[in-house]
């Protein structure tokens, strides 16, 4: 009998070593770096951006009194690597407090957030004089500013079509002040409007011209 129950026991103990082994070897969840600016008077005043590893991003711009609404986009892997990078660098958020706590103008709220399994950090702040800060605060907001600008030249060709040569002095004047981490994103709809007769001359010359120098640019 009390063969029977130590086998018994034993069997147990194996179906219970069993059944953990998945979740000792399950492979850890993706890393979710966040970044929102709320900056109520602004245009837009809220911008919040998710890049999760591997591949998976949303962006949401829109005045605070519109609906949420956050949408896919692709970013690139160089990009994506670079803001893990500078997350690294501060700690995954971990951190004391960036703001330099000081008087002066409200510049608007942005926040950083990090997610992995759980693990959850967020930093916010109005100004920080924190250089890998910066830098990754002006990334998101190039991948803002770079969405809007896409959206815009995207809704101009299908609805527009006098409106996309402003779309594109827009997309340019960013692009030539480097503002835009991925400008190559452009590519296709800029080859779509250099190539189609029925927007003006001067709209598929410039688009011709972007589409050039943007290929150029990736050759160096």
């Amino acid at each position: 009998m009390t063969r029977h129950k130590s086998h018994s026991r034993l069997l147990l103990f194996l179906v219970c070593v069993l059944l953990m082994v998945p979740a000792l070897h399950a492979a850890p969840g993706p890393v979710t770096i966040y970044y929102r600016r709320v900056f109520k008077g602004s245009t837009p005043e809220f911008i919040e951006i998710k890049i999760t590893e591997p591949g998976k991003a949303t962006f949401e711009i829109r005045q605070l009194e519109e609906d949420p609404d956050a949408e896919p986009f692709e970013v690139g892997a160089p990009v994506r690597q670079k803001i893990l990078e500078l997350a690294a660098g501060l700690n995954n958020f971990d951190i004391a407090s960036l703001d330099i706590h000081k008087k002066i103008a409200n510049l608007g709220e942005k926040t950083f957030r990090y997610e992995h399994d759980g693990e959850v950090h967020q930093t916010t702040f109005n100004y920080t004089l924190s250089a890998p800060a910066n830098q990754l605060m002006q990334i998101f907001e190039g991948l803002a500013r770079q969405q809007s600008d896409l959206t815009l030249l995207v809704r101009n060709v299908k609805y527009d079509r006098l409106g996309v040569n402003d779309a594109l002095m827009q997309f340019e004047s960013d692009m030539d002040h480097r503002l835009l981490p991925e400008p190559e994103r452009f590519l296709s709809v800029l080859d779509q409007i250099a190539g189609d007769s029925h927007f003006v001359d001067i709209a598929r010359t410039r688009a011709r011209a972007i589409a050039e120098n943007i290929r150029n640019s990736r050759g160096h």
